[in-house]
C-alpha cells in the first residue's frame, strides 16, 4: 500500500477542512511548494493535490501553483478539484501532472438511460485519448451515498454502485473517501473500505480519517474475500498537525 500525503489548496494556500465543508476551513502557514518538497524529503512516492477552489466552483484556481508544485519535486502527483472538461485535463497533464482525478463529471446527471449513457461515452473518449493509467476516478460519499460538486451536494446513488459502473466504461482507479471521517482524525471507515475492496475490481485509494499508525497498519492489512489489498491511502491533517509520523507510517506501508 501506497501512503500518499495529499495537500489542498484554496487561494493558493495550504488549507484542510472539517468533513468537507467549506465553513470549517483551517489555513496552514506553509507554503505548498516548501511542503511538497519536505513531504517528498520525507520519502513520499506519491503527492495527492486538490484545488478546493475548482471543487466549488467548477473553475480551477490554482493551476499555477499546481505546475510550481509539479515541477518542483520528482515524484508522481494526482491533482483534481474543478476536472469538468478535457481541456482541464490537458491542461494539468500539460503541466507535468501524472494522473488527473475526475469528481463530478464523472457521475451521471440524471437517473435516465440517455444520461448514464452520455457520461459513458466522456469518460471512455477520455480515456481513449489520455490512457487508463492517466485517469482517476474520486468517489466522495456521506453515509455510503455518493457527493457531487466540492461536496455540497449529496445524491441518491451508493458509491459502491457507482464505483462498479466506473469500472465498466474503463476506469482503473477510484479514490474512495467518506466525508465523515474527512479531517476528523477519528480512524478511516474500514467496513465501508473493505466493501468497496470486495465487490470493485480496481485499484482502490482510501481517504478520510488517517489520524495514526495504528490506522496505517489497519489500512495496510484489510483484504478483500479475493486478497485484493488497498492500492494506496491518503492521508493530510494528521501530517500537519503532527499526530501521525511520516516516517514511521512509510515504513509500515513499506
Amino acid at each position: 500500500m501506497i501512503l500518499i500525503p495529499a495537500i489542498d489548496l484554496i487561494d493558493g494556500k495550504v488549507v484542510r477542512l472539517f468533513q468537507g465543508r467549506f465553513d470549517n476551513i483551517k489555513e496552514y502557514d506553509t507554503d505548498p511548494v516548501s511542503m511538497a518538497k519536505n513531504l517528498v524529503s520525507q520519502g513520499a512516492q506519491w503527492l495527492h493535490v486538490i484545488d478546493l477552489d475548482g471543487a466549488k466552483t467548477g473553475v480551477m484556481n490554482n493551476i499555477e501553483v499546481i505546475a510550481k508544485i509539479v515541477k518542483a519535486i520528482d515524484i508522481p502527483v494526482q491533482v483534481g478539484g474543478g476536472v469538468r472538461s478535457e481541456a482541464a485535463i490537458k491542461k494539468l497533464l500539460d503541466v507535468g501532472v501524472t494522473r488527473v482525478i475526475l469528481g463530478s463529471k464523472a457521475i451521471p446527471s440524471g437517473d435516465t438511460q440517455n444520461d448514464t449513457f452520455g457520461t459513458m461515452m466522456v469518460v471512455s473518449s477520455e480515456l481513449l485519448e489520455y490512457g487508463e493509467d492517466k485517469i482517476a476516478v474520486s468517489i466522495d460519499c456521506l453515509n455510503g451515498f455518493v457527493t457531487q460538486h466540492g461536496w455540497t451536494e449529496t445524491s441518491h446513488r451508493k458509491g459502491i454502485d457507482l464505483a462498479k459502473y466506473l469500472v465498466t466504461v474503463g476506469i482503473k482507479t477510484i479514490i474512495y473517501t467518506d466525508i465523515s471521517k474527512d479531517g476528523a482524525m477519528q480512524g478511516p471507515n474500514y467496513e465501508e473500505i473493505l466493501s468497496v475492496l470486495n465487490e470493485v475490481p480496481a485499484n482502490i485509494i482510501a481517504s478520510g480519517g488517517i489520524s495514526s499508525l495504528d490506522d496505517v497498519k489497519k489500512l495496510r492489512d484489510l483484504k478483500s474475500n479475493t486478497s485484493k489489498t488497498l492500492w494506496g491511502a491518503i492521508t493530510g491533517k494528521a501530517i500537519y498537525e503532527g499526530k501521525l509520523d511520516f516516517k514511521k507510517a512509510l515504513e509500515i506501508c513499506n
